[in-house]
This record gives structure tokens, sequence and C-alpha cells, in this order.
């Protein structure tokens, strides 16, 4: 069994004693549901998984005045219930993991993951919140929400992020993808220099999977789990999943430049199509400052693309 569908059980199952006897604005103002950073929440998780922080539990989310007269109350009778569910043991919280289910005020659980108790009001704030964090508040899922507490900031950041953020963010990862793979990738092979060259080919593909994930308008999350995301989440993913394993999987030594190029062609030829960039150059660097030179938002032009030097 899945761990969401395990979470939803449990819950059906205990849920509504938690609030026998409390008034009826407490349960009115509570959200239920599983969200938060395990692999159970991007619908990953599997026999492997059950190794560590893996049980039947749900997070309880409350508004920051009901939490503090009613939450210590709730998180007792949480407590309180039973620890094993159709045979598997609740989960016990890691040193790493901390507390991943139980009761919540719904602005701090926001905030441990984007900073913010709120969605992000400007273009800053957005690119402040590391995008896995991002894959985390809009994965999992909200069994109830009646007041709409959580609902609402999830709908924010489910909507992805606002179009110029995008092609910020595909500029700084064309940069990346430029530098590791157009160009130091070979160079580094030329000097005979593996390491050097395994690091390069690996900050390749994690850049090309990040623009894939935002052409496709899907959040990349913990570098765990980028790639099956990337096959399983994004409708470009597929066609590129297996010209990505078989440049990363093999030896890095028997790399060549053409297999780097051709996946270079595919992502250009997006952006192109987008109409984001009209540079004839085939150098993703070239592509990225045309695209990053297009943004009209002062504060986003003014950010580096991140592309370091070319030594």
């Amino acid at each position: 069994m899945k761990g969401l569908e395990l979470s939803r059980r449990y819950f059906e199952a205990y849920g509504p004693s938690l609030f026998a006897g409390l008034p009826a604005d407490v349960r009115a103002q509570a959200a239920i549901g599983l969200v938060g950073p395990g692999s159970e929440c991007l619908g990953f998780d599997d026999e492997l998984s059950r190794d560590h922080d893996f049980g039947p539990g749900f997070c309880i989310w409350l508004p920051a005045a009901v939490f503090d007269v009613w939450g210590p109350e709730l998180q007792r009778r949480y407590d309180a219930l039973p620890r094993t569910f159709l045979g598997l043991p609740r989960p016990q919280a890691a040193p790493l993991s901390g507390k991943r289910v139980g009761v919540f005020e719904t602005g701090s659980f926001l905030r441990a993951f984007t900073g913010l108790d709120r969605p992000p009001a400007t273009f800053r704030e957005w690119l402040a919140i590391p995008e896995q964090f991002l894959a985390v508040v809009s994965g999992g899922e909200v069994f109830v929400d009646e007041g709409g507490g959580i609902s609402a900031a999830r709908h924010v950041y489910e909507g992805f992020y606002p179009e110029p953020v995008v092609r910020q963010k595909v500029a700084a990862n064309l940069a990346t993808m430029a530098q590791a793979g157009q160009y130091n990738l070979p160079r580094c092979l030329s000097r005979g220099d593996a390491v050097a060259a395994g690091a390069a080919r690996a900050e390749f593909a994690c850049a090309l999977m990040a623009v894939l994930h935002l052409l496709s308008r899907v959040y990349m999350p913990f570098y765990k789990w980028s790639f099956r995301s990337l096959v399983e989440r994004t409708a470009a993913g597929r066609a590129y999943a297996a010209r990505i394993e078989a440049l990363v999987a093999a030896p890095v030594r028997t790399v060549r430049a053409g297999e780097v190029e051709c996946l270079c062609a595919g992502v250009l030829g997006a952006v192109r199509t987008l109409g984001w960039t009209g540079c004839a150059s085939d150098f993703l660097l070239d592509a990225a400052l045309d695209i990053h030179g297009r943004i009209e938002d002062e504060y986003l032009r003014a950010c580096p693309l991140g592309a370091g030097a070319y030594a």
C-alpha cells in the first residue's frame, strides 16, 4: 500500500475521534492531510521506503489562534492513537527527519519550507525558495480543509512560478548546461581528468533536468527523485529520459561531445519554439543571455546567471 493511501485510511479510521467534545469551530478550521518531504508525498515510495519514516500518520494544520489554545490537546490525542494500523507501526521521528506528522500551526508549517507563512508576493520571494521545497508544499494531499487555511496557499504554489521567473530560471540553467556540458566536460576529458569530467557531467545533467521540469511547469524535487520525477511527472522528460540515462550511466571517459550537443539542441529548440530567444548560436550561454536580456523586470535582469568562469 502506498503511503498516501495508508495515511488517508488511518485518518478515516481515527481522525474524527480527535475532535470529540471540542468546540465545533476547532474542527471547522482544521485542515487534515499528508504534506511533507517524504517520498510518499510524491507518490514515489516503494518497499525500500519502509525502512525509515514510513507508517500510518497524518498532519493536522490549525490557524495560529486555534493552535495556541487547542494544539497541545489535539497533539496529546493524536499521540494516543493506535500505534499500529493494518500491521504497520507508526513512524518514529528520526534526528534528520524532524516532525512529519501530528499537529502543526499552518503558518509555521509553511514557513519551515518556504520562509514565508503566506504565498510569495514578489519575484524576489519566489526565487528565494529552493525549488525542492516548492515541490514539498505543493505535493502530498489535503484530505479535508473546510476553512481553506492551507489549501489557499497550496493553490498558489500549485499554479507554478510566475512566467518571468520561469524564464529567469531557464536562462540560469541553460548557462550552467553551457558551462558544464558544452565547455568544461570536453576540456576535462581532453586533460584526462575523469573526476572533474564526472563532476561536469553531473552538473550538466542536473541543469538539463531542471530546464525540462521548468518547461513542463513541474517543480523539480530533491536530487534523489529528480530523474524519476522527470520521467513520471513531466511531458518533456519521457522524450529525453533514455538519452539522459545513457549519458550518465556510461563510463565518463567514453562520453562524446555529440551526445551532449544533441541534448542541448533539443532544449534550445524548445525555448526557440516558445519565442523566448531568436539566438542563432548553438552555444547555450548565448541563448541564456538573450532570454535573460529580454526579461522586463529590473530585479530579475539584475540576477546573475551563475554560469561561472570559463577557465
